[in-house]
């Protein structure tokens, strides 16, 4: 019986106290739109960043910042509906060398005239002279936001804009606005067990020339669940697949479309398992379906 919290295979238990992982160069971690370079793992922040920005909890999830740039992460994604997460990165970050980050952020407002608030204030909270990345959160009031960030690009306070969904909500409300508005990103749901976004949304992305940053990646961690009294197939090693975490994050990156991904984790051993997916070859098409077709006989 294999877990994510108890299982690693000696080889991948080396390598994680080995020097960090060198970035698969068989990803093209060169932007679309972004037009630079991101690591294909990035780092979400939805619950295990609200933290108070002082306490045992704050030098925890220093340490998992450490983590995730010693392994060659830049990309931090956040919202202000995430709590406390912005004010705890903002001061977190204060720590260390800011020149790797890839700041993202997002509006989230039921009102037109908190969009600029917003913005505004997650400006102060990350201590940012320039976010890098702001999108409209889950498509919410989207036309208004969407003008804010607009005029906040052109002003030079946001350097990319762009669109957000998850759980697999409003794709086609997403796909109609992917063809007709001036975005950079967009960012949605897909993992190995909701692979709805590859009928449109990723084809319609590569296109579009738009950056694709993956959400639930683990699905909120059921993935885990469903997998966790089966071991990984005998053949995984033999493609540097030594964990499902590794497992679940590589079929996402190696898919064409996909810029990053931005999986969660408050403990540095999960950073550390999540990170090394950046390491070795990532899987082609027929590995993909190799790796598709044992997940689906195990669930």
């Amino acid at each position: 019986m294999i877990t994510r919290k108890q299982f690693i295979l000696g080889a991948a238990a080396c390598a994680l106290t080995a020097a960090p992982p060198v970035i698969s160069q068989t990803h093209p971690v060169l932007n679309l739109k972004l037009g630079e370079k991101i690591a294909p793992i990035g780092m979400g922040t939805w619950q295990t960043f609200d933290v108070a920005p002082t306490g045992i909890e704050f030098e925890q999830r220093r340490q998992v910042l450490k983590s995730f740039f010693e392994f060659g992460g830049n990309m931090i994604d956040s919202s202000p509906m995430y709590g406390r997460s912005e004010a705890a990165l903002g001061a977190l970050m204060e720590g260390f060398d800011r020149k790797p980050l890839f700041s993202a952020t997002k509006i989230w407002a039921a009102f037109d005239q908190g969009g600029p608030m917003q913005l505004s204030n997650s400006e102060k909270l990350w201590k940012e002279p320039k976010l890098d990345l702001v999108y409209v959160h889950n498509l919410l009031r989207w036309e208004a936001h969407l003008r804010t960030l607009k005029d906040a690009r052109q002003g030079g306070r946001v350097r990319f804009i762009g669109l957000t969904t998850s759980h697999g909500r409003r794709h086609q409300q997403l796909e109609k606005l992917m063809k007709t508005e001036p975005i950079d990103a967009v960012q949605f749901s897909y993992n190995i067990a909701n692979r709805a976004a590859e009928n449109r949304l990723l084809p319609l992305a590569m296109d579009q020339g738009l950056s694709v940053v993956i959400n639930r990646p683990f699905m909120t961690g059921q993935l885990f669940k469903m997998v966790e009294r089966h071991a990984l197939p005998e053949w995984a090693t033999e493609f540097g697949i030594y964990s499902w975490a590794e497992y679940f994050l590589k079929f996402v990156i190696s898919h064409p479309a996909v810029t990053c991904t931005i999986p969660a984790t408050r403990q540095v051993s999960h950073m550390k398992e999540n990170m090394q997916a950046l390491s070795g070859a990532l899987p082609d098409a027929a590995l993909r379906r190799r790796m598709i077709s044992y997940f689906d006989d195990l669930i």
